[in-house]
């Protein structure tokens, strides 16, 4: 592959939520939210509303997109885990090494940070690296936004304990918004790539109050439940999760919408003030803006909160917009079959930088720019949850040592260990909880709630 002049590379500002369902975005669709800066990037670029995760948790995930390699080929990224296990290369490492300066704030989470900070890969191709996992002050040291706040005047344990009255200006997605800023408004020769990893919309639901006061829960739809879904999660309840079925109102959950829609949009203000500094520095007409999240969120769909291994909708399907102006095209909505796997080789392409041939995912450039049909890309999605969870954490003693082959011949998973496999194409949704007699089909196009499991209909055999 032909590397593009440096002059005409185009810089990338790749801006990830987490935790963040594929239905938040006002523009796509959902009436009761307000994203007037993310919808200026749908009326921009290219917004596909069939983007999905390769793992329905953070580390899976997040080692996928940044190695356009499905989780079981990236190897050592369940979440918890003691380091990344180097399986292979970061695109930003190989933008980096092709002359991209490239920086990151907020999160990274390729391995556990709990209790410590996470260390670094061995080369992530970050000239720039202000880690922050999240808001709280967890870290004596290390930490970029706990020292920006010292550095302000202000105890961050004091900031943490009391984050709806925190200053919209202080918050850790504002803080993320103002380090973008100041890495676009730098002098440089060349291309960069500037990686925005917020925390929020993750859990716990506690925006600032300014912003949760726009939601009244009495105005928001109800998540997708019926009684019926306690008999069916009881069916996997030896299956991971982070929180066991139960009535939505049991938690109050358009409450926790609510919390959840006003965090989306503090992150939406912060994306206008990201867009304002390249439309000021005059580097909009030659920036790539990606708008994603790392996986979704149950919120309240069929009995559950938060996350685990289950691949339904909510969980899997992620916001995915793609702004280039003078690259891709404008004001497209694709309902192509996309996996965030593509991420990788679509701005290795766009730079001209060539990339492995292991790498599995499909470069997006064909649809961006009109050289292909906008909504086709893959025949079938993949997502994967293979033991993404660090069971010797949870349940010390009874899963250390436990091989997948363990597993297949004991039929029986323990706790915290869960292997999951969901395919997905036009029409169907296929998932096997392996080790265990239960899966599910759906039919998506008669029951897009993912109500009415097919897995034991003889019809569909």
């Amino acid at each position: 592959m032909n590397k593009a002049p440096a002059t005409s590379r185009p810089n990338i500002l790749w801006i990830c939520s987490d935790q963040q369902r594929f239905d938040t975005i006002g523009a796509l669709g959902n009436a009761h939210i307000r994203t007037p800066n993310i919808d200026g990037l749908v009326g921009d670029g290219v917004a596909f509303t069939h983007a999905f995760c390769q793992s329905p948790i953070c580390t899976p995930s997040r080692s996928s997109f940044l190695t356009g390699l499905y989780p079981s080929a990236a190897h050592g990224c369940m979440n918890g885990n003691e380091r990344w296990g180097e399986g292979a290369p970061l695109v930003t490492k190989l933008l980096a090494d092709d002359g991209y300066d490239c920086g990151l704030a907020g999160k990274l989470h390729l391995a556990g940070a709990s209790g410590r900070l996470e260390p670094r890969p061995l080369d992530d191709g970050y000239r720039v690296f202000l880690w922050s996992h999240h808001p709280e002050d967890d870290w004596p040291e290390g930490h970029a936004y706990a020292d920006w706040l010292r550095s302000k005047g202000y105890d961050p344990k004091e900031i943490s304990h009391h984050p709806e009255s925190v200053p919209v200006e202080l918050h850790q997605s504002s803080w993320c918004a103002r380090m973008a800023v100041e890495f676009i408004e730098e002098q440089r020769e060349g291309p960069w790539l500037m990686s925005i990893n917020f925390f929020d919309p993750h859990a716990p639901f506690n925006p600032p109050r300014d912003y949760l006061d726009h939601y009244d829960p009495k105005t928001l739809p109800d998540p997708l439940f019926r009684p019926s879904d306690l008999e069916a999660q009881a069916k996997l309840a030896g299956v991971t999760f982070q929180n066991p079925a139960r009535d939505p109102e049991a938690f109050d959950a358009r409450q926790v919408k609510a919390a959840y829609y006003a965090m989306i949009e503090l992150i939406d203000d912060c994306v206008g003030q990201m867009l304002e500094a390249l439309d000021r520095t005059g580097q909009r007409d030659n920036t790539i803006v990606i708008f994603m999240s790392d996986h979704g969120e149950m919120l309240g769909d069929h009995g559950l909160l938060l996350k685990g291994c289950r691949f339904y909708e909510g969980l899997v399907r992620v916001p995915l917009i793609i702004s280039a102006p003078g690259l891709a095209q404008k004001g497209i909505i694709s309902d192509a079959l996309v996996e965030l796997t593509d991420l990788a080789p679509t701005l290795l392409e766009a730079a001209g930088t060539p990339f492995p041939d292991r790498m599995q995912g499909r470069s997006l450039l064909p649809l961006l720019t009109g050289r292909s049909d906008i909504h086709h890309h893959r025949d079938t999605v993949r997502s994967e949850f293979y033991r993404a969870l660090s069971p010797e954490k949870r349940d010390p003693g009874k899963t250390s040592g436990l091989s997948a082959r363990d597993v297949g011949s004991r039929g029986v998973l323990p706790i915290g260990v869960a292997y999951g496999t969901m395919l997905r194409d036009r029409r169907y949704k296929l998932v096997v909880y392996h080790g265990h007699d239960h899966g599910e089909l759906f039919d998506l196009e008669t029951d897009p709630g993912e109500f009415n499991n097919l897995w034991d209909d003889p019809d569909y055999a």
